[in-house]
Parts: structure tokens; C-alpha cells; sequence
């Protein structure tokens, strides 16, 4: 575990001789409120090593040199969200295995499916859920980290290779440009909708007021614990509340210390306070109602993408998802596909952006 300032140096320096880069990531989404990046697996130059996020050093100069060099990932578009917190992390190359496996047909694309397939070995799962703050890790999460990136770059070989034999290498770049390009959306929460949990529909709107006040509640009791807000009362718990509440029944407060159970009950008191004018208001989108061409327009892309993904052996959605076809029913130059999707459909290609 490289956690020092002259060490992450060293490996920076042996880094600087090699073109490609496999990388991972591990987080502590289930053990915190506050997401962050608790560790960075690298392979690269036939090295295999972890570094600490968490330590006091420098992480910029790592981030400059695996940038300038080609990097493999598998599922990228987390790790650029979580790295890109942390630092300046814009790689000038990318390849996403799990990309490249599901436009060659892999039905299994998974990273322990391909390890499994390609080499034989049977990948431990026991960690994925761990907290990966803790320090010192044990051994066993060590090993299964660094087999995150043991592989990447073989795959990388083998997928590649697979692209160019079938003529889909473009389809790659223009997927994984669309992939990078939302890793980069900033995701704001509609404080007015995030309260609306599944199964929150089903609620009368007194239920729904008494459910919107809880989740806000829990949210504030996760900030202030840096918990995630499972651990504070799960959904399934907030609905039953709500409902039993709003309904004149009792509720049993679930496992809560004295504060939180005492802060807990004050809140449901509050929320049966709320007058009938503040109750959530289920607001009706008037969508407007697809016309007869454009109906038959979507169902005939449709015919061709469910023949065009028997002909190639791929997942019809892969090719365009349902959604993505009504879009472009609609307006025939939506972005909804991209190029090497809409040339499967035979339609023709999307203008070219303007220049700036």
C-alpha cells in the first residue's frame, strides 16, 4: 500500500515507462454519507499496486502521468465521477472493458465473468460490499482489490482485437465518448421530488406528507452521523410509518438509540400537524400524445432493431433502447443514438457539432 510521498514518487517515476494503465477504484458508499475514494488499484509495466487516497500525500502528480497515458478501466463512468473529486483527472485515452465486452456479445460482461472465461479463474466476491476506510486492511480485501486491475490490460488486448475482427471499433469510441461525456454531468437533487421513494405513489397524500418529512429527517440525522441514510431507517420502515400514521394506527419505532428514537417521534408528531393545503400534490405531466405516425414510425426501428440484433447476437437494447426509438419516432435527428446505432437502423447520421 503505497501511502507515502516518496514511495507514490517512485511509482510515479516506474509509471512514466509504460503507455498503458489499468486502474480501479473502491469507495465507502455503504458505510458513509459522505462518499470518497478510500483506494486506487493500478497495474501497469507488469506491477501491480494499491494506492491509499486516505494517506496525506499529494495524489496530482499520479494523476498527471496515468492521465497522459492510455487507461483501461472496467465501468468507467464511476471512477471518473469519484476521481474526478479528488483531483484534475481528464485521461487523453480510455478503454472501458465492459463496454468493449457488450458490443462484442459477451451476455456475461461482468469483470469476474471475463476473468473466468479468459483465464479460468474464479474471482472472490467476499469484499464488495467492505468498508474500505478502514486501515489497516486486511488481507484478504488487499488481494481482492489488486485483482480488480491484476487482468485489465489482457482483456483489453483480447476485446480490442475482437472490435477490429468484427468492424465495431468505432462503435467503441463513439460509446465510450458518450459514456465520458456523462461522467462529467454534475447530478443535482430535486429537493422538491427526492423524498418520492419507491412505493411512495401508493401512499394517500397525507401518508406522502408524513413520508416527505421523514426522509428529510433522515437525511439530516445520515449528514450529521456520515452514515448512509439506510442506516438511519430503511424505506421499507419510513412507508410503513407513514402509512400506519396517516391511517390513526401506532407505529413501532425501529432500532434507535434514546436522541434519535425521542427526535424520531417529535418529527412524526410534527408531520400529522401539517395542514391538508401542504400535503404533496401528485403533479400530473401532460405529455403530449405521439401520433399515428409516430407510432408506426417507432414500431417499424423497432422491427428493424430486433432483426439487425439477431442477425449480430447482440442484446436488442444495445443497440437502441425503447426509449431511444420513440425519441427519434418523434424527431428523426434526436440525439437519443448515437451514429453506429442509427446506421444499424439505416438512418442517417447526426450532423456534425458546430465549431466554436
Amino acid at each position: 500500500m503505497i501511502a507515502e510521498e516518496k514511495a507514490l514518487a517512485d511509482f510515479v517515476a516506474k509509471l512514466a515507462t509504460c503507455d498503458r494503465i489499468a486502474i480501479d477504484t473502491e469507495a465507502d458508499s455503504l458505510h458513509c454519507y459522505f462518499e470518497k475514494v478510500c483506494l486506487i488499484q493500478i497495474s501497469g509495466g507488469g506491477e501491480h499496486q494499491l494506492v491509499d487516497p486516505l494517506a496525506d500525500t499529494d495524489l496530482q502528480p499520479l494523476y498527471d502521468l496515468v492521465c497522459s497515458r492510455r487507461l483501461v478501466f472496467h465501468g468507467a463512468d464511476y471512477d471518473l465521477r469519484l476521481l474526478r473529486r479528488t483531483g484534475r483527472f481528464e485521461p487523453v485515452d480510455l478503454f472501458d472493458t465492459m463496454i468493449a465486452a457488450r458490443l462484442v456479445g459477451k451476455t456475461a460482461f461482468g469483470l469476474a465473468a471475463l476473468v473466468k472465461e479468459y483465464f479460468g479463474i474464479e474471482l472472490s466476491k467476499a469484499s464488495q460490499k467492505a468498508n474500505w476506510a478502514i486501515r489497516p486492511l486486511p488481507q484478504e480485501m488487499l488481494e481482492y482489490a489488486i485483482n480488480d486491475t491484476r487482468y485489465l490490460l489482457e482483456i483489453a488486448d483480447i476485446l480490442e482485437s475482437d472490435l477490429r475482427r468484427l468492424g465495431r471499433l468505432e462503435w467503441f469510441q463513439e460509446s465510450r465518448d458518450r459514456m465520458i461525456a456523462s461522467a462529467r454531468e454534475v447530478k443535482e437533487r430535486d429537493e422538491s421530488t427526492v423524498w418520492r421513494i419507491t412505493g411512495s405513489s401508493a401512499l394517500s397524500p397525507r401518508a406522502q406528507a408524513v413520508l416527505r418529512i421523514l426522509w428529510f429527517w433522515r437525511d439530516a440525522e445520515a449528514r450529521a452521523w456520515d452514515r448512509p441514510p439506510f442506516h438511519v431507517i430503511g424505506n421499507d420502515d419510513m412507508l410503513r410509518v407513514a402509512e400506519n400514521v396517516a391511517n390513526g394506527g401506532t407505529f413501532s419505532v425501529p432500532r434507535m438509540n434514546g436522541r434519535r428514537r425521542k427526535s424520531f417521534e417529535v418529527v412524526v408528531a410534527l408531520a400529522m400537524q401539517i395542514p391538508e393545503k401542504e400535503w404533496p400534490k401528485l403533479e400530473k405531466v401532460r405529455r403530449k400524445r405521439p401520433s399515428r405516425e409516430q407510432l408506426a414510425r417507432s414500431e417499424d426501428l423497432k422491427k428493424i432493431r430486433d432483426r439487425v440484433a439477431g442477425e449480430l447476437q447482440l442484446d436488442s437494447s444495445l443497440i437502441a433502447p425503447r426509449a431511444a426509438l420513440d425519441a427519434t419516432a418523434a424527431d428523426l435527428y434526436s440525439p437519443a443514438l448515437m451514429n453506429w446505432q442509427r446506421r444499424l437502423l439505416e438512418l442517417p447520421a447526426l450532423p456534425a457539432p458546430a465549431s466554436v
